[in-house]
């Protein structure tokens, strides 16, 4: 039988024992202090011809690149990989031509000629990374059939979305790929550390071009000094159109103080201290001003526009004390201002919409962001944390759960966490949309910008509407509206009308219809009928549920096939407990919703009712369930525990359960096995089930799909079980008298 710890270290053996509210607070504490709400990182990034895809591998497609290449000459491509802690890592190469790859200095891959073909599915290469960087080089040639180039990049595209760094030193902090022109002759060492690109002498690409007079650093007098602003190199000489150039100011002192500025433009210029106009010329000339700057930094912004004598200015601090900085730290760029434009001049009413800097601007040559000073190089965000901000579905219920704890407990920070973690990617849809367009992939959201499945968007985006309860967060209804017309109007279906797999991320997963799929949508139309006042979405949930009992009930043993193989035309028969649980999750948050008066509100509640009864049966000695339902040798499992807990709690409150005492004791009795049995002292739960594959067989589940410690497929879902638990605790206390 499963042990995941010593008994003395469970959260039962503590002197607050199973008392929920404790055990809440101990897990949510110990989730958001491992996840911290850290910002996106902004990082340079080049215009390359070598670019991700969509399933954010990189393209090196050395025809287009070097057109004239021979065969025999070799082209190098140096980047490197930040590795939190060693780990064994899945990478994808799909070679065109021949290729050798080395990591950290050493060759791990080279090809052979029947490996060569782009038609080919990719190689799959396992590489032992090391903690710290990683450096990669990959070696291109060009083949008698005139093969040459490579894509090479993730092999988890969903969950490790990896982006490469600019190895040299020269570039530290830049996002991409460095590389060489065609040589004629090897290179004499392959670079396995940071180092200045000069020690190897190959002329890297693509060219940095740094803008004229921009000052990296104060120099020694007592004036600092920026300028010429590089708008005509970034943006053309461009006649009455508009750019903003934006710095912050930094006042050092304790007390506020004036600071004087002075400086020369060559045309029109406007100055906004802070929001607030301070300075405004129709000609060029000189000005010179003085601003009142509390302690601390503001933001100063330009706006100049262009004229037949060109654009720009220059802008001394006359103050010795004060400083100019980058408006937020951008990896990869060491001046002190950022540009975003051009703007036909009547559209350039103020920069503040965009200095949140998740916004695209509508410019004069299309939407644009904002630009390092310097041509071609491109300022963009990048999710880098494991966790906060990300958008998936495990995390949709992580976070709902932290959203209920947050009212269980009276703990409004619980509700701003989550509330700052959704919007860290709703605020960031439309951009990463963008993103995504510009570069082949975007730098976060990578689920959200390129939804193909259910679970890039229904999960998360039913946390998104609920959490924009608690106050306004831009970006969720439209991504809300958006992921509605997915699922209503882009998700495959069958002749029926229920949704199913034709596609996936695997080969595996190509029609198929599966159990998860049920909390990947319906819990999503039920809150987005609330949010839009559409019953008809309510109507669609019930609708999809009841189909999906056609395809998946095993009435037999009363719970649910984990798939439904399309291609077969049969059940795949295997009893997954989490995948029952989804389904079970599902129908309670329907019927919860669902008006007693609805024409399937009977059929709903009745298929609840029957597979409450199944999965009743199957509780185990210690009050949890298990991995393989049916399979009491199969771990204890605790998501799927969660979830029927979870369930049957609604159903004892909602008066949903005809003989409602049997199920309150198995939920009392399945929270003391989560506290006895899978959360220790400190809050970690264990056996938690990763992430999935299916199969027809029980083995599967049983030994190949082992369990994760702190896994978001289940932390949140205990936070609900524990919540529900306590609530039907409540109601029987008070429906006793």
């Amino acid at each position: 039988m499963t042990q995941y710890f010593d008994t003395r270290e469970s959260m039962a053996g503590e002197s607050a024992g199973t008392n929920i509210p404790h055990v809440l607070e101990t897990m949510a504490q110990r989730y958001i202090g491992a996840n911290p709400p850290h910002g996106p990182v902004y990082r340079v990034t080049r215009k390359s011809p070598i670019r991700k895809l969509h399933n954010h591998m990189y393209a090196f497609p050395l025809d287009t690149m070097f057109p004239s290449m021979r065969e025999g000459q070799l082209v190098y491509a140096w980047a490197k990989l930040w590795c939190g802690e060693a780990e064994e890592f899945i990478f994808h190469l799909r070679p065109s031509g021949p290729v050798r790859l080395y990591h950290n200095g050493q060759q791990r891959v080279g090809t052979s000629p029947e490996e060569e073909s782009a038609e080919l599915p990719v190689l799959k290469l396992k590489v032992n990374l090391v903690k710290g960087w990683n450096h990669f080089v990959l070696e291109l040639g060009k083949n008698s059939a005139g093969g040459a180039g490579a894509e090479f990049g993730t092999g988890n595209r969903k969950n490790k979305p990896l982006h490469f760094l600019a190895p040299s030193l020269e570039r530290e902090g830049e996002e991409g790929w460095i590389y060489t022109v065609p040589l004629d002759r090897p290179l004499s060492r392959i670079p396995a550390v940071a180092i200045p690109e000069t020690d190897i002498h190959a002329g890297w690409l693509p060219e940095r071009v740094p803008a004229p007079g921009q000052a990296d650093a104060p120099d020694a007098s007592s004036e600092q000094e920026t300028g010429p602003s590089p708008l005509g190199l970034l943006f053309g000489e461009r006649k009455g159109l508009a750019a903003y150039a934006w710095t912050k100011l930094v006042n050092p002192g304790l007390q506020p103080a004036r600071i004087a500025i002075a400086g020369t433009s060559h045309g029109p210029l406007a100055l906004e201290w802070n929001g607030a106009s301070v300075y405004a010329s129709a000609e060029a000339g000189a000005f010179s001003l003085e601003l009142e700057a509390a302690p601390g930094s503001g933001n100063l912004v330009a706006c100049s526009t262009g004229t037949e004598q060109g654009w720009g200015f220059t802008l001394k601090l006359l103050t010795p004390e004060a400083e100019l900085t980058q408006p937020c730290r951008i990896h990869g760029y060491a001046g002190k201002w950022l540009y975003l434009g051009p703007f036909a001049q009547a559209a350039a009413a103020g920069a503040a919409p965009y200095l949140s800097m998740d916004t695209v601007a509508p410019g004069a040559d299309g939407p644009c962001f904002w630009m390092a000073g310097e041509p071609g190089a491109h300022v963009r965000p990048f999710l880098e944390n494991e966790l906060f901000g990300r958008w998936n579905y495990p995390l949709g219920v992580t976070l709902f759960g932290l959203l209920e704890a947050s009212k269980q407990l009276g703990r409004r920070d619980l509700a701003d966490y989550v509330a700052r973690h959704v919007e860290f990617a709703a605020s960031t849809y439309a951009y990463s949309l963008w993103d995504r367009e510009q570069f082949g992939a975007a730098g976060l959201n990578n689920q959200l910008s390129h939804v193909d499945s259910l679970d890039d968007c229904g999960s998360f985006g039913a946390l998104s509407i609920l959490a924009s309860r608690i106050r306004p967060i831009k970006g969720v209804e439209q991504t809300a509206d958006d992921i509605a017309r997915y699922i209503m109007e882009e998700q495959d279906r069958m002749p029926d009308g229920a949704l199913y797999r034709k596609a996936g991320v695997s080969i595996s997963m190509r029609n198929t219809m599966w159990c998860d799929d049920m909390y990947m949508s319906v819990p999503f139309l039920c809150r987005y009928a609330e949010l839009s006042g559409n019953p008809a979405y309510v109507d669609e949930a019930a609708r999809q549920l009841l189909l999906y009992k056609n395809y998946l009930y095993m009435p037999d043993r009363q719970i649910m096939s984990h798939v439904f193989n399309v291609s077969e035309n049969r059940q795949s028969g295997t009893a997954w407990g989490r995948g029952n649980g989804w389904v079970f999750f599902s129908l309670a948050v329907l019927l919860s919703v669902l008006p007693q008066d609805h024409r399937d509100y009977p059929a709903v509640l009745a298929f609840y009712r029957e597979l409450a009864e199944g999965y009743l049966r199957l509780q185990g000695a210690h009050g949890l369930w298990h991995q393989v339902l049916v399979d009491h040798e199969s771990y204890e499992e605790s998501s799927c525990t969660s979830m029927f807990m979870y369930g049957f709690a609604l159903g004892v409150r909602h008066g949903w359960l005809e003989k409602p005492e049997s199920y309150a004791q198995a939920v009392l009795k399945g929270w003391q096995g989560l506290c006895s049995r899978a959360i220790d002292r400190q809050g970690n739960l264990y056996g938690v089930c990763k992430g999935s594959s299916w199969s027809h067989s029980h083995s599967y589940y049983k030994h190949d799909l082992g369990w994760n410690l702190n896994d978001t497929h289940g932390i949140g879902i205990v936070l609900l079980a524990g919540i529900e638990a306590e609530r039907m605790k409540e109601f029987l206390r008070s429906s006793r008298g």
